[in-house]
């Protein structure tokens, strides 16, 4: 690592930079919703039922064919749990491919209904009441059970879920600073051009574990916590690193 109190000092003016929406693009992939109130059921299963899909495709097509999904009258009842659970599995599967949200008819499908289910049977908030809204407990709790939370209780996919709900709905959560760094592709890049690790290191085979660890211990004695700097991270990047810092 390069000398943190110049990394840290990069770190603020890309801070910065995201305040002032100069990075190019400021629109997140999951800002493609249908606008929710904070506090509805809704809200919370549009948050998180298309974010356990969401591995190794494009995240903005992604949302946008959720989006699609919940405003069609003929399939926006696959963001209602109760219906889905009910649901024949070649209904449930029309319903997520029409769109796309979907696109391996068998495994989406599947996780999509185990979580569904999984949150039926206790209720959305009611989950986040049993462990106190405390971030920590409620990330051990899903990677203890994680055939309940199929790809949500991934490390990256996780970090990013719970940041999004603090995001997205009207969930406080405790313990923020136990969001680690979600680590995909430009976040990683940007970690490197930042000199928090050097190339070869983003070529390791635990690299999301890793870079959370390190930008964790770099930003432990700060006021930024590190899924904070994720956003302007990934637009830093996607955008070709255009500011220099």
């Amino acid at each position: 690592m390069e000398n943190k109190h110049a990394i840290i000092s990069k770190i603020g003016r890309l801070l910065e930079l995201h305040r002032q929406q100069a990075l190019g693009g400021e629109k997140m992939p999951e800002d493609e919703n249908p606008g929710l109130p904070r506090d509805s059921e809704q809200n919370f299963f549009y948050f998180t039922l298309p974010m356990a899909l969401n591995y190794q495709r494009d995240s903005y097509k992604l949302w946008e064919s959720a989006n699609r999904t919940f405003k069609d009258r003929e399939t926006a009842w696959a963001f209602a749990p109760d219906q889905v659970v009910k649901a024949s599995g070649e209904d449930l599967r029309k319903a997520l491919l029409k769109h796309k949200v979907a696109l391996q008819p068998n495994r989406h499908v599947q996780i999509w209904r185990t979580i569904s289910a999984t949150f039926h049977k206790q209720g959305f908030r009611d989950f986040f009441k049993a462990h106190d809204y405390d971030v920590a407990r409620i990330k051990a709790h899903m990677q203890e059970n994680k055939k309940d939370f199929p790809y949500l209780s991934g490390p990256k996919i996780l970090n990013y879920w719970l940041y999004s709900m603090g995001e997205h709905t009207d969930l406080k959560l405790a313990g923020r600073r136990h969001i680690t760094i979600a680590a995909d592709t430009h976040v990683i890049q940007a970690s490197v051009k930042l000199g928090i690790i050097g190339q070869p290191e983003a070529a390791r085979a635990d690299i999301r574990e890793h870079l959370a660890a390190v930008w964790d211990g770099l930003l432990k004695d700060t006021d930024i916590l590190p899924i904070d700097v994720h956003t302007p991270l990934w637009l830093w990047s996607r955008g070709g690193f255009r500011h220099e810092l």
